[in-house]
């Protein structure tokens, strides 16, 4: 392994920053369990007013948001819809039907996102003998799309139309403040017809835990109590929340540094022979890139980039997926494609 290690797996990857190493030293804190932590109280408080919801709610993953937000708007024996790249179809230990005991309906969309065609064609008739749908899931962005962002229309008409439907709809944002970034939109205009939102403070905002869900007061009471059995009170968890205090004020100013470098990355990516590439597909800060040509496996050029310093990860045995984040910088960038060139 080299020892300047170029780290493009994801944007989790951040470590915090010295800014945020103070917070969490400094942090006031109590039990959250009993609703007396002063900081989760405020990043709450912080992030529902971000995105004029009633309330939020601190989670301490992602995946744990998402499943929160499933058994909150379903019972057991009922469908959730979902793009069948999802990250909670695939990348959440099937967790809908392992602990929430819903199935997924998998529709496929173009670039990862769907259009209200498509969903309609998959919400079962009302027939008693067959499963129900019970919600619409939306990944923004979505992740194994290469970060591709759903028009803030295409979103409502899915709301609009599944709410005449009697279906609740749940935002998969984990990277919901690059859509943002690239729409050139704030959070709440974006996401206002959602029923539930989960947004991501680990990820491009570079917190070093946590996430968020969002929604009516009621949804969110239903929610901390769900929290707690899946095991997620967390007692003086102020200690994290300040440092995503700092991050939810901070990181959303920066996400078009690292989409800028990601699409230098792919331009640089695209001139190589042995990868294809489309640039102008790269809307945000992921970039996905396929090897066959090379003649190589994605885990044989993996291994090989590993060798020289640069880590990512496989899509799947043809596709690599790199991430730029704010621990890296444009002449990382540079430095990952020429060793990508050398390696092919």
């Amino acid at each position: 392994m080299a020892e300047s290690v170029i780290d493009l797996r994801s944007d989790t990857v951040t470590k915090p920053s010295p800014e945020m190493r103070r917070a969490m030293a400094e942090a006031e804190v109590g039990d959250d369990v009993f609703m007396e932590d002063p900081t989760i109280n405020r990043l709450q408080e912080r992030s529902a007013e971000l995105f004029k919801r009633e309330a939020a709610l601190f989670v301490p993953s992602g995946t744990m948001g998402n499943l929160t937000c499933i058994v909150a708007h379903t019972r057991p024996g009922q469908e959730v819809i979902c793009e069948e790249a999802g990250h909670i179809y695939n990348y959440e230990m099937a967790s809908m039907s392992a602990i929430a005991g819903v199935l997924p309906r998998i529709v496929k969309g173009e670039d990862g996102i769907l259009a209200w065609d498509i969903v309609a064609k998959a919400i079962r008739p009302r027939i008693y003998y067959r499963p129900q749908t019970a919600l619409i899931s939306l990944e923004n962005t979505p992740n194994m799309a290469g970060g591709t962002v759903y028009p803030t229309k295409v979103a409502n008409l899915i709301c609009d139309n599944a709410h005449e439907a009697g279906i609740a709809v749940h935002l998969d944002g984990a990277r919901v403040f690059n859509a943002a970034t690239y729409l050139g939109e704030d959070v709440a205009t974006m996401t206002k017809k959602f029923d539930s939102i989960q947004f991501c403070l680990s990820k491009g905002l570079g917190a070093p835990v946590g996430s968020m869900i969002l929604g009516s007061r009621e949804f969110i009471e239903r929610s901390r109590s769900i929290r707690k059995m899946l095991g997620g009170g967390m007692r003086q968890a102020g200690v994290l929340a300040a440092a995503a205090l700092v991050a939810l004020e901070r990181g959303p100013r920066r996400l078009q540094v690292d989409h800028d470098n990601a699409k230098f990355l792919a331009e640089l990516l695209a001139a190589i022979p042995g990868i294809t590439l489309n640039p102008a597909k790269v809307q945000t800060n992921i970039v996905i890139f396929d090897v066959r040509k090379s003649g190589k496996s994605s885990a044989e050029v993996l291994k090989d980039l590993e060798l020289r310093g640069v880590l990512a990860v496989p899509v799947d045995n043809e596709k690599v997926r790199m991430v730029t984040h704010l621990d890296v910088d444009r002449a990382d960038v540079q430095r990952a494609a020429g060793i990508v060139k050398e390696v092919l």
